[in-house]
């Protein structure tokens, strides 16, 4: 058998020894004889799945005890609804700023539930950089504040946690989770696809603060509502019991590993070999600002974009896959989240060295 370099922006590679864990208990978990997939959600098998799930993401990201965890559906695109139609009946009002097309898609969402005051944009730096603090604009009447902690599309991230005084700051980390530690406590709520660095499409995270559940619009249909979502230990309607399943394994893994600090380590060699080779090569570039750039999703051009398909083609019959930009930005992508081995990078590197020679 032969596994490529799959450098997909999600759903994204998974951990092999994850996926081996899956494959020898497809047919029979741990003596049950049947499934994950075939368990009812309310049977004591699965309820042990959820909550082994859910303790070791609590002991990886050191989330506090008056935080609640939620396994949700709907993916992030769906918590871009979910979110303000929970939150933002405090005042009426949110903050948005704006890095990116995944935060313009919260934003053009959030909009329907109420007002929504763009306190900062990176659109003319054409999303190359996130606005610098002292530039935001804030509400103080706003009901939160929100950003999109790493956008896969530009390859721009955070490397630091804004402060946003008393109103509570909102993260979409669906792309950077579990990439780093993070002080939960910063935030008000964090939510995340699980696709890129925590398991198969399906499964979206929820991190919420207490005292920010319980104010959820009329509107907002109950499978949605955080506070019925709590008090039903994510079970209100059946979960996505396979992915939630299968983030467990992955959970354990990151642990094995050494935990966030391990992972942080592993990203930024990774990052810094794919960098370090666009930064001393005329005919790869990387537009992102030095200080902004993703640890997790690597935009790069080539000097003529007449190449692109070569070089796609080149990389495919080298066994890297998903090297293609998104449409409206073009060029290529290298997505390298903690599933990425350095070899799969290395590899890269290796093959664009070679390109160059022959192309540039």
């Amino acid at each position: 058998m032969t596994r490529v370099f799959n450098f997909s922006p999600g759903p994204a590679t998974l951990p092999e020894p994850v996926l081996r864990k899956a494959a020898e208990e497809m047919l029979d978990w741990h003596g049950s004889g049947m499934s994950v997939m075939e368990m009812s959600h309310r049977g004591k098998e699965f309820i042990s799945i959820h909550a082994q799930a859910e303790s070791l993401l609590r002991e990886l990201m050191g989330v506090p005890a008056n935080y609640r965890v939620l396994f949700m559906q709907g993916g992030a695109i769906g918590e871009n609804a979910i979110v303000p139609m929970n939150l933002i009946g405090k005042t009426g009002k949110a903050d948005y700023v704006s890095t990116g097309d995944w935060s313009k898609k919260s934003i053009k969402e959030a909009k329907s539930y109420g007002k929504v005051n763009v306190a900062a944009s990176g659109e003319a730096s054409t999303f190359t950089a996130i606005p610098a603090r002292s530039e935001w604009k804030l509400d103080p009447e706003a009901s939160y504040v929100h950003i999109c902690s790493n956008e896969t599309i530009s390859g721009v991230e955070y490397h630091w946690t804004p402060d946003t005084g008393a109103v509570p700051l909102v993260a979409d980390m669906s792309s950077n989770i579990l990439s780093r530690p993070v002080d939960v406590s910063k935030y008000g709520l964090i939510y995340a696809g699980a696709q890129k660095n925590m398991g198969p499409s399906g499964l979206t995270i929820v991190i919420v603060r207490d005292d920010l559940i319980g104010h959820a619009l009329p509107i907002c249909p109950s499978a949605f509502n955080y506070q019925l979502q709590s008090e039903n230990d994510s079970m209100y309607n059946t979960p996505p019991t396979y992915a939630i399943y299968i983030a467990g394994l992955v959970l354990q893994h990151v642990k094995d590993q050494g935990g966030l600090k391990a992972m942080e380590a592993h990203n930024k060699a990774k990052a810094a070999i794919l960098y370090d080779y666009l930064d001393n090569s005329s005919f790869y570039s990387n537009p992102v600002a030095r200080e902004d750039r993703s640890l997790m999703n690597v935009p790069f051009k080539l000097k003529d974009d007449a190449l692109d398909d070569a070089f796609l083609k080149g990389a495919q019959a080298k066994g890297m896959i998903q090297l293609k930009g998104h449409r409206s930005v073009g060029g290529m992508r290298a997505s390298i989240y903690n599933a990425m081995p350095i070899e799969g990078v290395k590899a890269l590197v290796t093959y664009m060295k070679e390109f160059e020679v022959q192309n540039g």
